[in-house]
């Protein structure tokens, strides 16, 4: 027989079931309606529900066929008007068949689910299976040894699972034995591990360069725009999709033995399960991507290292340390995000809580091997949250309401980096402006002091010429005043006149009254006007005297007497003038005024 699908829906005196029975004959439908028993017929499929409240069968039921959409709508009143039926939306639990609701486990042989396609596919595949498997002798193990292997997985009861699943291993859990490691072994290797794996420089990257966190905080989940229930009153209205609705009835309804230790663990687990989705759904801004599986998987401790919590706090601090260990964002506002928001997903009620639990039921599904923990935790929390009482959700809400989280707490030493980080933030600051003020100043004293540096860099330019010319024009007129002769001794010899720059000599008499004149300047001070009749003496006594080119020719050609060469000298001045040989590296700007007729008395022989 074939389950087919189907949703229920009820107002004050109706109960509504809606069945999908495609490609069935309309004639043949059957009925059966006592209490809160409800069974359809219609070859191949039937149905059977266990309802939350009690029907009747009183003349006003109706019932309608669309043998388009192969959907049949029944119609049933309340035995008692007004009532309201809870969960209908938990399709698991309306399946489970009356009396079945017991203490015992159920035991299921899964050697009768095979059918003859699975025979005829282990026949397809027998050529690519290897048979040269290692094989052990097996050894039936004593109660001892049974009672000591470690519980994991929902509500603590499961053992054994990973010892068949080594080549998965690393890469579901992060557990190396989980076998033969105590709940206390575990929780010392969770915390080296985390400790090792925090970053200073990445979470110190994502609190001063905040721009994607803040966006990602303006994110609104699915669930804070959910509606409020007309029905139930401080829940939301919570609709399933086709799929989900499917996975449902997929599920196979059991019962759970559990103590109240363990209860109380299964709430904390459950709380460390949603605080890793919700995070992950606000970091992809709720659409999954290949992370998903591996950032909900990571952020709990429940399921990486199988830790089993006895109190909140401690599910709130394992979860902090983790979310600034491991994933891209590692901000503590979005540890407190997700907080308020798994606060908000219980607040809505067990429908919410179903479906949170529906979507990483898929995403493990989806991904090869996490599909595992499905079979450890997941499946196992879809089923039981349907039978748990609205009240304790709400209530259990409450508690994450309450619950506070501070940077403390995680002992990660969060504070003292941050205020470390501030510090340094700050000397840069302060460094910055002191910088940027001493260039403005800098840019002020240059400008001002430009002129004065460039005068006083070519006249120091100018003052070593002029000194070194002076000894080369001493050494000149001495080898030329006495008898003619030239001195040996003297290394200058004449030059054309058109390699010369003929200026005019300055007058000595002006240069001195220039000199007189640099007293009169009130603006300047005592040691600019030192400096400039300093200058002043040097280029009055280095200034050397340039003759006509074929007056050094004739010169050189035969050595003249002392009267012939004074008389040479004043003829040749009163002839074509005197020329002033300056240095290549003065300053022309400092050139003095002339005289056309200078007096003989005027130059420095």
């Amino acid at each position: 027989m074939i389950t087919p699908a189907f949703d229920l829906s009820q107002d004050p005196d109706y109960l509504t079931l809606n069945i999908r029975v495609p490609y069935t004959r309309t004639s043949a439908f059957d009925l059966f309606i006592d209490g809160t028993d409800f069974k359809f017929f219609a070859k191949p499929y039937f149905l059977r529900l266990s309802l939350p409240g009690r029907i009747l069968e009183d003349g006003r039921e109706k019932a309608k066929f669309d043998i388009d959409k192969g959907l049949f709508t029944l119609r049933v009143p309340k035995e008692t008007p007004g009532e309201h039926f809870e969960g209908l939306q938990m399709l698991t639990s309306l399946l489970a068949p009356k009396g079945s609701r017991s203490a015992k486990p159920l035991v299921e042989d899964l050697s009768t689910g095979f059918s003859q396609g699975a025979e005829n596919y282990e026949e397809d595949d027998e050529e690519d299976f290897d048979w040269q498997v290692e094989q052990e002798v097996y050894m039936e193990s004593s109660e001892g040894e049974l009672g000591a292997q470690q519980k994991y997985g929902f509500g603590n009861q499961r053992s054994g699972v990973f010892a068949r699943l080594q080549d998965e291993l690393s890469d579901v859990i992060d557990v190396k034995n989980p076998e033969g490691t105590t709940a206390a072994e575990r929780r010392q290797a969770r915390l080296e591990a985390e400790a090792s794996a925090f970053s200073p420089d990445h979470y110190l990257a994502d609190l001063f360069e905040d721009d994607e966190v803040k966006r990602l905080l303006k994110f609104r989940p699915w669930w804070t725009k959910l509606s409020p229930s007309p029905e139930l009153e401080g829940e939301a209205a919570v609709s399933f999709t086709d799929d989900e609705k499917e996975q449902l009835r997929k599920f196979n309804n059991r019962s759970y033995l559990l103590d109240k230790a363990s209860r109380h663990h299964t709430w904390l687990g459950l709380a460390d399960i949603l605080l890793p989705y919700s995070y992950e759904m606000r970091s992809t801004e709720g659409e999954h991507n290949v992370e998903s599986p591996w950032t909900i998987r990571k952020l709990s401790g429940t399921l990486c290292w199988l830790e089993t919590y006895s109190s909140l706090q401690e599910v709130l601090v394992s979860f902090g340390r983790r979310v600034l260990c491991y994933p891209l964002h590692r901000h503590f506002a979005l540890v407190s995000s997700a907080l308020s928001d798994t606060a908000k997903i219980f607040q809505s009620g067990k429908a919410c809580v179903l479906k949170c639990l529906l979507d990483i039921h898929k995403v493990f599904r989806e991904n090869d091997p996490a599909y595992i923990l499905n079979d450890l935790y997941l499946t196992d929390y879809c089923i039981w949250i349907q039978r748990v009482k609205s009240k304790k959700v709400t209530a259990f809400a409450g508690l994450l309401q309450k619950a506070s989280l501070q940077k403390k707490d995680l002992e990660l030493e969060l504070e003292e980096l941050e205020e470390a980080a501030a510090m340094v933030v700050d000397e840069e600051r302060d460094g910055e402006q002191g910088a940027s003020q001493s260039a403005a100043i800098s840019r002020g004293d240059s400008s001002g002091a430009s002129s004065d540096s460039t005068s006083s860099s070519s006249l120091s330019d100018e003052s070593e010429e002029s000194e070194a010319e002076g000894q080369s024009c001493t050494e000149f007129n001495q080898g030329g005043g006495g008898g003619g002769e030239t001195s040996k001794d003297s290394p200058l010899q004449p030059q054309p006149t058109s390699a010369a720059f003929p200026i005019p000599q300055e007058p000595t008499s002006t240069l001195f009254s220039v000199e007189r004149k640099v007293d009169t300047l009130p603006s300047a001070s005592e040691g600019t006007k030192q400096l400039i009749q300093e200058l002043g003496e040097r280029l009055v006594e280095e200034l050397e005297i340039s003759h006509d080119s074929s007056h050094r020719a004739g010169r050189n050609s035969a050595p003249l007497s002392s009267g012939e060469a004074n008389t040479e000298a004043t003829s040749e001045r009163s002839s074509s003038g005197t020329f002033l040989k300056l240095s290549p590296r003065i300053n022309p700007l400092l050139i003095v005024q002339t005289q056309d007729d200078p007096d003989d008395s005027d130059f420095i022989s």
